[in-house]
Parts: structure tokens; C-alpha cells; sequence
């Protein structure tokens, strides 16, 4: 039996999983889907124990339920990414290839598949690893990882997208436009001049000094001393 797990840096093992393996436990997972016992965020404790079991039955591996919770987690990505692409015009399945196939003279409105397809994987990067990934099973894992995630974002439709794309580049433009009118305009208006402390200071001591002449010039003269007897 297989027990070479290669250590990782946190110190569990990684298994490398063969399509014997994902079709073992693919098997085990479509059992129990059918009887009901998938949870609300993944499986029963007795399936993932069912699985290994039977992947190391099968495949003469070691095996735990950490590892089939892991491989569990990256078919959940696979159907994640892939699902949302097959949502979108334009994007197929080649059940030959095992992958996502694409329309070449798809057009989407004004713009050709091509140009389509470069927007949208810049809008979704984790999908530009799937453009030519082998997913074996995917009739398996679209069923078992399906949890109507199609009536959210990836429930729209390439023209929505599309128009989406269309919107933020002009919004971004406008907004660009606008920030560089801005900084001409501070360029061009004049600069106030601002006063030092020192030339503040200065400048109430010639007030005081003002206001000091002016109060003494008002000032009344004081009477005369009465003269002193003779």
C-alpha cells in the first residue's frame, strides 16, 4: 500500500490524487448524495470516513479524512469557477476533452468572442487557469456541488457583463478626465500667500504701536497744578 505523503511546511501531508482515487470517492459521495446525507457545508462525518475507506480499498493508498476534506474543497473550486463560465454565452463543455470549449464566431453584441472572452478574464481572474484545465467527472461534481450558486453573480447573462465592462471603463475615464482637470485648475489658480509666525508677530506690534499713538493723541491734557500761596 502507497503511504508516501510528502510533508508540507504546517506539517501535514499532501496526497497526490490519481483519477482512480477522484473516481473512488466521487463514487462514495454520489452514493450518499442520493440518500441524503450531504450537510449544509459539506458532508456527514460517516461519508468522508466511507470515502476513505473505500479509496484506500481501491487504490492500496493511506488516506485520511483530511485528505479527502481537501480534495473535497478543490472540486467545490472546480465547480465554482467552471459553472460560472458555462453560465456565460459563448462557453461550452467538451465532454471529449474534458474541458471548457468555446464559440470562436460567437459575437456578443459589437464585440467578437475573442475580445469577449480577454474582458472577462480579466474581470474573472481565477478563470483564466480554466480556459484549457482537464476536469475528469464533471458530470459527477456538477451534481454533487451544485448549490443553485447560478442565481447569483454567475447568473448573468454576457451582454449584462458586457455592458457592466462598458460602464466602469467609461466611468473610469470620466473620473480620470475629471481628476486631471482638477489638478490644472489648482495649477493655475493663484497661491495665497500665508504669513510666517514671525511676520504675524510683526505685524500686531505695529497695530499696538498705532493704537498707542492715537490713544495718547486723544487723550485729554491734564489741568493745571494750582498755584501755591504766597
Amino acid at each position: 500500500m502507497d503511504s508516501s505523503n510528502a510533508p508540507t511546511k504546517k506539517g501535514r501531508s499532501y496526497r497526490k490524487w490519481t483519477d482512480e482515487m477522484d473516481k473512488a470517492m466521487l463514487d462514495v459521495f454520489v452514493e450518499y448524495f442520493n440518500k441524503g446525507d450531504r450537510a449544509q457545508n459539506g458532508w456527514k462525518p460517516h461519508v468522508y470516513t466511507a470515502a476513505v475507506k473505500k479509496v484506500m480499498e481501491k487504490c492500496q493508498v493511506e488516506l485520511t479524512k483530511e485528505n479527502i476534506i481537501s480534495r473535497s474543497k478543490t472540486f467545490d473550486k472546480h465547480y465554482v469557477i467552471v459553472n460560472n463560465m458555462l453560465s456565460q454565452s459563448g462557453f461550452g463543455w467538451d465532454d471529449d476533452k474534458n474541458m471548457v470549449s468555446v464559440e470562436d464566431d460567437f459575437v456578443c453584441g459589437y464585440l467578437h468572442f475573442a475580445n469577449w472572452l480577454s474582458y472577462y478574464l480579466q474581470a474573472n481572474k481565477d478563470a483564466a487557469s480554466y480556459r484549457y484545465k482537464v476536469i475528469k467527472y464533471w458530470d459527477m461534481i456538477s451534481t454533487l456541488y451544485n448549490r443553485d450558486r447560478a442565481t447569483g453573480e454567475g447568473a448573468r447573462t454576457t451582454n449584462e457583463s458586457a455592458a457592466e465592462m462598458a460602464e466602469e471603463i467609461a466611468n473610469t475615464t470620466a473620473t480620470n478626465k475629471d481628476a486631471n482637470s482638477s489638478t490644472k485648475d489648482d495649477e493655475d489658480r493663484p497661491k495665497k500667500r500665508y504669513r510666517s509666525d514671525d511676520s504675524i508677530a510683526t505685524m500686531l506690534r505695529d497695530k499696538l504701536d498705532n493704537f498707542t499713538a492715537v490713544f495718547k493723541a486723544d487723550a485729554p491734557e491734564p489741568p493745571p497744578k494750582p498755584a501755591s500761596p504766597k
